[in-house]
């Protein structure tokens, strides 16, 4: 995807510690990269977070994650992280991520999420207002199916 396929970015540094002996970043930080991006992202709509979730009884699940690698990162760079909901479900979500340095294209990953009951550990629909703002946000249609 292109930059401009995004409508939300989370400016991250590279830290030191995050680099392995090859001076790049070590390739399991990826995925703490695109958890802080999503966290970002979902602060930024306004939906509710993990704890009014949790009181709720209901809760986001982690059902996949994927990272392709194109290009390393490495100390002190400056990434912007994209992140776009692609695809509502029934009960789950669909976020495509983007890394990039400047204008070149770094690392692509998927999250996908599954609404869950916390007690049953059983996914159930994602909330009518939920998928307002997020596809007022993301301009998605929503989908059938899991």
């Amino acid at each position: 995807m292109a930059q401009a396929d995004f409508a939300f970015f989370h400016s991250l540094r590279v830290r030191w510690s995050e680099v392995d002996m090859q001076a790049i970043v070590f390739n399991g930080n990826y995925l703490n990269y695109f958890d802080v991006a999503f966290t970002e992202y979902w602060r930024a709509s306004g939906l509710p977070n993990v704890v009014e979730q949790a009181a709720e009884g209901r809760e986001l699940f982690a059902r996949k994650a994927t990272v392709e690698y194109f290009s390393p990162a490495r100390f002190d760079d400056v990434l912007e992280i994209g992140v776009r909901c692609s695809k509502l479900g029934h009960s789950s979500m669909q976020f495509l991520i983007e890394i990039f340095r400047h204008d070149e294209h770094l690392v692509s990953g998927e999250l996908v999420y599954v609404y869950a009951d916390t007690g049953l550990r059983k996914g159930v629909a994602v909330p009518d207002t939920w998928r307002e703002i997020i596809s007022g946000l993301e301009k998605v249609r929503p989908t059938g199916g899991n």
